[in-house]
């Protein structure tokens, strides 16, 4: 029906999240309707991100260095840990601009059902730095699902041997929620309003 090149857009706009064949077609067409300037801008973000985005070595964020600027940024406070399930959700927090302390991304949550164990997200890595930073208290911001709260207890069942204080966010927020479609207000009093976990 199409030919080989837009075919291969449109499948490749399919790979999105919440894209399906018709917006993948809309997204395409839109992108052949560009000029080439336009067209030239569009490829080269897509081959940056792929060259030079990686992940940090010591929290998980995406960074364009081994270390992100906020793990870099010595004012920032390095004995409080912020934990989220993915980068993308450090940037939320961020926009808020209240929180001063490091993060910690788990690139993903614990989930038998689905094959997902302990040892397959970044929790060791996150035991690591809490040794090694003397973390005075870890703040979980994780999407409030049996997946989420499993991860959460989890965590503090590995630390409540320390002296750790192990903490979550306060949340009016619908079971299975993802922290994107949070506005700014309930994630500042989200943190603000932080809670031990029971």
């Amino acid at each position: 029906m199409y030919p080989i090149g837009i075919k291969k857009l449109i499948d490749s706009f399919k790979d999105l999240p919440g894209i399906g064949e018709k917006t993948a077609e809309r997204l395409a067409f839109a992108l052949l309707n560009f000029d080439k300037e336009k067209q030239t801008n569009f490829i080269d973000a897509i081959t940056e991100v792929r060259d030079k985005i990686k992940k940090c070595k010591i929290c998980g964020n995406f960074c364009e260095n081994d270390v992100c600027d906020i793990c870099l940024n010595n004012n920032r406070d390095k004995k409080l840990i912020f934990v989220v399930e993915k980068p993308k959700d450090i940037y939320l927090f961020e926009k808020i601009g209240i929180f001063k302390g490091t993060y910690h991304v788990l690139d993903g949550l614990i989930s038998p059902l689905d094959g997902v164990n302990p040892e397959d997200i970044n929790i060791s890595s996150l035991v690591d730095r809490i040794k090694n930073d003397n973390t005075n208290e870890v703040i979980l911001a994780l999407k409030p699902s049996i997946e989420g709260e499993t991860t959460m207890q989890y965590i503090k069942k590995i630390l409540e041997k320390t002296d750790v204080k192990v903490s979550k966010i306060a949340t009016g927020i619908p079971l299975g929620t993802d922290m994107e479609y949070i506005d700014t207000l309930t994630l500042e009093l989200a943190l603000e309003e932080r809670k031990n976990i029971s």
